[in-house]
């Protein structure tokens, strides 16, 4: 009885998160009332509220859900090439255009942003920080990573709200590479 319960749950939560994209991203807002999305996913409002607590913790999660059910496996462990990485990440994004830009400018921003760089932070290591800019200790390293994180989705962020259609990939991941390339001979200076 327990296995057949939490099948269900999984499955509600798995709709209203499908569905939150889609609305989010067919309407260009985040401002959906709580029986569109229940509507939506086939399930009653309570259920929305049991689960998430409120709309914006459930945008949230379904982002949440979309990059690490679409971008992480795309994006891989960090065995693949840093500019197909990056490329990677940049189609992901453009391709949900509608949706992130919805989400980076409703009311749920700031949550969006600190979920998305807790993601971004994962795939940050100590020994690609290390390869980048040199032997260093670890509180610089941790320091690093997170100004890597926040500083590469403030420039995802301003693309993906700001840059004319269509959005170019290619052009973004030679912006963050380029970047990354500075870093380096930037710490060889010093």
């Amino acid at each position: 009885m327990q296995d057949r319960q939490d099948r269900r749950v999984l499955r509600s939560r798995a709709a209203l998160m499908a569905a939150a994209v889609h609305l989010v991203s067919e309407r260009g807002t985040t401002a959906l009332p709580i029986t569109d999305l229940a509507d939506a996913a086939n399930v009653s409002r309570q259920l929305v509220y049991l689960q998430f607590g409120d709309r914006d913790a459930l945008l949230v999660a379904a982002a949440a859900d979309l990059v690490e059910r679409e971008l992480m496996p795309e994006v891989g462990d960090g065995g693949a090439p840093r500019r197909a990485r990056m490329l990677a990440m940049a189609r992901h994004f453009a391709r949900h255009r509608s949706f992130y830009r919805a989400m980076l400018t409703g009311s749920c921003a700031f949550l969006m942003t600190r979920a998305l760089n807790r993601l971004f932070g994962s795939l940050i290591t100590t020994a690609g920080v290390r390869e980048l800019l040199g032997d260093l200790d670890d509180a610089t390293v941790r320091d690093f990573a997170t100004l890597i994180t926040g500083g590469t989705g403030a420039i995802v962020n301003d693309w993906l709200i700001d840059a004319a259609d269509p959005l170019d990939p290619e052009e973004l991941a030679d912006r963050l590479l380029r970047l990354s390339t500075v870093f380096v001979h930037a710490e060889q200076r010093l």
